[in-house]
């Protein structure tokens, strides 16, 4: 059990269809998959670069978690995922250790995932996230 390795890294953006343009540029590939949460007011884009990803998330209402974000922070890192096999018995180990979740149960998240996250309170600032493939 733990956190097997880094998913990929969450950058919150303004203006998805710009920042794709420029990760384009940067990365030397297009995003393989645009996919909406609407339960969470997001848009995201993702990279494969190697074995590594980067999700690109804009907000889609004025009130979401990442328009809050973008608005209190700017543009720039929101989350480093790391991949889980079993994100319940996870969930549980660190809030064990003393970590504090967000939510006691893992949702739905994009790219085909359950997901949870670890407040940054009790990360030294880092918003972390867990990852599971739904299978």
């Amino acid at each position: 059990m733990g956190l097997d390795k880094i998913e990929h890294l969450g950058i919150a953006v303004k203006d998805l269809e710009k920042s794709e343009e420029l990760f384009t540029a940067l990365l030397g590939t297009k995003p393989y998959k645009r996919e909406e949460v609407e339960r969470e007011g997001v848009i995201t884009s993702f990279f494969q670069t190697g074995p590594n990803k980067v999700e690109l998330l804009e907000a889609t209402k004025p009130d979401s978690p990442i328009a809050k974000y973008v608005e209190k922070k700017g543009e720039g890192l929101h989350h480093v995922a790391f991949a889980v096999e079993d994100i319940r018995a996870e969930m549980a180990r660190l809030k064990g250790e003393g970590f504090t979740l967000l939510s006691d149960e893992p949702k739905e998240g994009a790219d085909n995932k359950l997901v949870a996250f670890l407040h940054p309170k009790s990360t030294n600032g880092v918003l972390i996230e867990l990852c599971q493939d739904r299978g």
